[in-house]
């Protein structure tokens, strides 16, 4: 079962759009499975689709579609929208402590240089800051879990 996720656009028929990210979304699917990948990503002008395996290791080569097989995410998101990376590998957090707020929701503002989430890496904690000002669109890590270098933490909408 493949999720997909569409961030509003600023022009376009979007009837039209979401049936082209759909079709899209199907078609790096089938050529996931297909070549045995754990994830694939193509973006255009006016729209980015992600498709990647639940997790876990890549599926072995050939990889036959079975029906127990994890799902797939789908991810479909304007280019305006910034993407937070983490910095290093570790264990992600959302706050400080177990007992507190976390540093940021989804629909939150931002300031350049605030505090979104901390890496654990090493028994060092290491405060990730936003590298934009914006919107907090959406946070794309549970709290607790294992990040990698350069995985997408949150999604920004700049704010002009």
């Amino acid at each position: 079962m493949a999720r997909a996720r569409r961030a509003e656009r600023s022009s376009g028929d979007a009837a039209s759009g979401d049936e082209r990210a759909l079709e899209l979304t199907r078609r790096l699917a089938a050529l996931l499975a297909e070549l045995g990948l754990s994830e694939v990503e193509v973006e255009s002008a006016d729209v980015r689709v992600r498709v990647q395996r639940g997790s876990g290791a890549p599926a072995p080569l050939p990889a036959p579609v079975v029906a127990d097989e994890r799902p797939l995410v789908a991810d479909v998101v304007s280019p305006a929208l910034i993407t937070m990376e983490a910095p290093m590998v570790g264990t992600f957090y959302r706050a400080s402590s177990p007992t507190t707020d976390p540093y940021v929701q989804e629909g939150d503002v931002v300031k350049e240089g605030q505090v979104l989430c901390i890496i654990e890496a090493m028994k060092l904690m290491n405060e990730i800051e936003s590298k934009v000002a914006g919107r907090v669109a959406r946070v794309l890590v549970e709290n607790g879990h294992a990040v990698e270098y350069g995985q997408p933490l949150f999604l920004i909408d700049p704010q002009p």
